[in-house]
């Protein structure tokens, strides 16, 4: 393991002698401190959590740790491992990874030895608000243990920009009492690592003036669509709307966080001015980051959908459309300047396309970072002739956003410009015009090739002809996809990309594994995660987002140990990553091309992203020197209040009086609440209130308040899904079949309005499409089912310690015992509830008489066998007794005259 830096010391020794969260600044390797930390506490004398790691991080930490030695490695606590023997797994000691519900359950079930646990390591620590099962994790594990360690660990500070108070809130959650904060700028950091930069040179490439008027273009039609939807919802905050944050990552998240709680009646152009805000950014993307072929493809496949689906994007009628439209072209080809339609006005139509497609010309535009690679690489390649002074040729590694132009990069590498973009448009706008996009589907097949070129013999030709054919079948298919893509984030579209081409290439992919990587390539790494091109020297390209395992890169980093590293695409994390890089290892060269468009918005979203986290640290400063922290904030005594579970629980208050000179014992309430609900705040907060919660698996219900009383809990969100698949019911039917009070219990939030009517269609009959309709026909249907709204858990946590007062405590072995179809039913439903169902349909017939007439029939049948005056005897009313009788056994017309002779 690589030792700390001089600052990564501080960070550590500071962290160790007192409990607090750090905060640094992204790449700054918080991975590195959480790992020298996990090798303090690998050993069985310790036993050391570990808090929201995904399994890939995870693997990797226990792969470092194997790697420098470490002999008891951390362990995973999953759903692998028998709750019976869980007990057993944690007192072998060591660090442990396990999952936040598995770690509820057991400290509330006692399954975990709380008192012995040396302490708690917190990842991605800005994670930790109120609502998350982790807070409750470390409260429970405070209540039971005031000796053990929390340290916590993060590198997103601007996520603490959100919200009041944030970080305090997250503080106060993690019980801890430091903040330590180190940005870029901490003068420790920058000083440290200006004495070991690396030497960077960075290349302002030149858009061609087709791109430059390409991205005028979109900014004009982004810019209007932001001012219509401001129009339309004058409610959203102005700053968040501006033009450099909607070219920013994290717009999305944005525009969610305000649009969602009203998603579902917001009207039609709204909703189609976000989905246009989402085409236009994936353009601007395509722009910087594909070539002319590929961003052309998709302007085409908009224009495809338009017409072919109904869409209205009313962008694609303004005039910087049709300019987009025209240098779009214009990069890919060009109409001869010869007369067109050389047969005069005889010709038709279909004609003059016909012969404007045979006089086209291509201009196939190559991309300028290209050029600018090129440049590079054979600077690099000059100076590696001379490399005897470094033993010998240097190797580079070659950065790019995402799998896509990393396959782009090595076909161009490989083939050069012209070839590339030559085979591309044949593919993509070939004889054929509706060939369709297919490169993308031999870009992991180039890959399982490794270094070999592409073949150019007969059989390739073949080869790409039988491809030819079979592209005409998908090509509607495909435009359907990338307009279906781009209205999901830009990772999950890249997923789904990648989930497409593996559809075709899985079967043929399987034995080509150990092809990936030829044998002289002195590299270990999953196939997925890099591109490898020339031998000597050992040239890597490699994504920077989307691999599968995280910590991808930073293996290729410190296993190929490159002289010289291009970055095609500026990403802020790399840069940071590439001088602590550097930093470890003093006196070994470094070099860093740094590629990137001038005055561009590829340009504009770095410097964006520095600024956002240069303010989040400021703030974060600020907020600190003025932050009263009180003493008992670590939670070591019993001065902390959050630990206090309610100093007067429903259970001591409600039922103290004394009867016959002795006070009454008091019972400790209970309730039963299902595993699933774990993921919601509501638990913790009845746990607060004093409440004891069984956790346990349910079929029927979310929490069981009493023997008779068992709750269904919905979100709006949850709420309208459920009543339009048709699950609520099924859901309400089992519980008014085993439970005596059914409920229904609604939450939402008092600061995010929302309506279960659209605006302006208020209709006054049922209507099957409606919410208000469906809810109103459940309430009809389901007589026992009561509902409740509650504007909060805060709200609900209150209503269930209500609900139980002076009520005996719910049994977890019977709540567990009942199922959609169980056999065992309560003794008040010891019917077949189909007949039961049937008859309270039948006139004369209500909850009250119904019972008694079921003590006296087996069946159905035995029923219609019933003389009047036996059922006026049964029913104990006559007037009933007739309505029954009359509806079992008279004839539709026999009804018809006896109505007739009423009038």
């Amino acid at each position: 393991m690589a030792a700390l830096l001089e600052h990564e010391s501080q960070i550590f020794l500071d962290l160790f002698h007192q409990d607090g969260l750090v905060v640094c600044a992204r790449g700054l390797g918080i991975d590195r401190l959480l790992l020298r930390f996990l090798r303090l506490y690998s050993e069985p004398a310790s036993l050391v959590l570990v808090l929201n790691t995904s399994p890939a991080e995870e693997e990797y930490f226990i792969d470092q740790l194997r790697s420098d030695g470490v002999v008891h490695l951390p362990r995973r606590v999953t759903n692998e491992v028998a709750s019976n023997t869980r007990y057993e797994f944690y007192m072998q000691g060591g660090v442990l990874f396990a999952t936040s519900r598995i770690l509820v359950v057991d400290f509330l079930t006692d399954r975990i030895p709380a008192n012995l646990i040396t302490g708690i390591l917190v990842y991605k620590a800005h994670r930790i608000i109120e609502s998350c099962q982790e807070a409750f994790i470390l409260r429970l594990y405070r209540q039971k243990n005031k000796q053990g360690f929390i340290k916590a660990f993060t590198d997103n500070a601007v996520a603490f920009n959100t919200g009041f108070c944030h970080v305090e809130r997250v503080m106060r959650n993690l019980f801890v009492r430091k903040l330590y904060l180190w940005p870029r700028f901490h003068i420790a950091v920058n000083s440290f690592l200006e004495k070991h930069k690396p030497e960077v040179v960075e290349i302002h490439v030149s858009m061609t003036p087709a791109m430059l008027a390409i991205q005028t273009s979109v900014l004009d039609i982004l810019n209007a669509c932001l001012r219509e939807l401001k129009r339309y919802n004058p409610a959203l905050e102005v700053e968040d709307l501006s033009l450099e944050n909607a070219i920013g990552k994290p717009f999305e998240k944005t525009i969610r966080h305000y649009l969602d709680p009203l998603w579902h009646q917001l009207g039609a152009k709204t909703k189609s001015l976000v989905q246009d805000l989402k085409i236009l950014r994936t353009l601007l993307q395509y722009l910087t980051q594909y070539d002319c072929v590929t961003f052309l493809n998709l302007l085409e496949s908009l224009k495809a959908s338009e017409k072919a689906f109904g869409e209205n994007s009313g962008w694609l009628f303004l005039d910087s459309s049709t300019s987009m439209f025209v240098n779009a072209r214009a990069r890919v080809y060009r109409i001869a300047d010869e007369k067109l339609n050389q047969k005069g006005k005889v010709s038709g139509n279909s004609d003059v396309k016909k012969e404007n497609e045979l006089k086209r010309e291509l201009v196939l535009e190559s991309n300028p970072k290209w050029e600018a690679l090129r440049e590079v690489l054979n600077e690099i390649a000059n100076e590696n002739k001379n490399s005897e002074d470094f033993g010998g040729p240097g190797q580079v590694l070659i950065c790019a956003s995402d799998d896509r132009a990393c396959a782009q990069l090595r076909e161009y590498i490989t083939d050069g410009a012209e070839a590339f973009l030559t085979r591309l448009y044949n593919k993509t706008f070939g004889k054929d015009e509706k060939a369709g996009d297919v490169w993308i589907k031999d870009r992991k097949a180039v890959k399982s090739k490794g270094n070999a070129r592409p073949d150019t013999g007969p059989q390739a030709k073949k080869n790409k002809l039988a491809t030819s054919s079979k592209q005409n079948k998908h090509k509607k298919q495909q435009d359907q996809t990338i307009i279906q893509m781009i209205g999901k984030t830009e990772e999950e579209s890249k997923e789904e990309l990648d989930v497409e081409d593996n559809k075709e290439l899985s079967s043929s992919q399987e034995g080509s594994i150990d092809e990936t990587i030829p044998e002289y390539f002195p590299v270990n790494l999953s196939s997925d995660s890099y591109y490898g091109i020339f031998k000597s020297p050992l040239t890597i390209i490699h994504p920077l987002q989307g691999c599968s395992d995280p910590y991808s890169l930073t293996r290729v980093l410190h296993e190929v140990e490159p002289r010289y590293v291009v970055l095609y695409d500026a990403e802020l994390t790399f840069v940071r990553q590439l001088e602590i890089y550097k930093a470890s290892r003093p006196g070994k060269p470094l070099r860093v091309y740094f590629l990137i468009y001038g005055s561009s918005t590829e340009e504009q979203r770095y410097l964006t992203a520095l600024r956002k986290e240069k303010e989040a640290f400021e703030k974060l400063i600020r907020e600190r020197a003025t932050m009263v922290v009180p003493e008992e904030r670590e939670g070591r005594d019993e001065t902390n209040l959050d630990l206090l579970r309610d100093a007067k629980p429903a259970s001591v208050s409600t039922d103290t009086r004394k009867a016959g000179g002795q006070e009454q014992k008091s019972t400790q309430q209970t309730i039963i609440v299902d595993m699933r609900e774990f993921r919601s705040e509501l638990p913790s907060l009845i746990h607060r209130r004093g409440i004891d919660i069984e956790p346990v698996t349910l079929e029927v219900g979310d929490y069981i308040l009493t023997p008779d009383v068992c709750v269904e809990r919905k979100s709006i969100s949850d709420l309208i899904g459920s009543l339009n698949n048709g699950r609520l019911y099924s859901q309400c039917i089992s519980m008014s079949r085993y439970y005596k009070r059914p409920i229904l219990l609604i939450e939402f939030d008092p600061n995010k309005p929302f309506s279960l009517i659209p605006q302006g269609s208020l209709h006054q009959e049922i209507s099957s499409s409606d919410v208000t309709s469906k809810l109103t026909l459940l309430t009809l249907h389901f007589p026992k089912l009561r509902i409740l709204w509650c504007p909060s858990p805060h709200a609900t946590a209150e209503l269930f310690e209500e609900l139980k007062q002076n009520h005996p405590q719910p049994d977890a072995e019977t709540a567990m015992a009942v199922t959609a179809d169980s056999e065992t039913l309560p003794e008040s439903d010891k019917y077949n509830p189909g007949p039961q169902d049937f008859l309270l349909k039948m006139p004369g017939i209500n909850a009250k008489n119904c019972r008694a007439l079921m003590n006296h029939v087996k069946s159905i049948t035995e029923l219609v066998t019933l003389s009047k005056d036996k059922l006026s005897e049964i029913l104990g009313n006559t007037m009933n007794a007739t309505q029954l009788y009359d509806f079992i056994h008279m004839t539709y017309k026999e009804a018809i005259s006896k109505e007739k002779n009423k009038r």
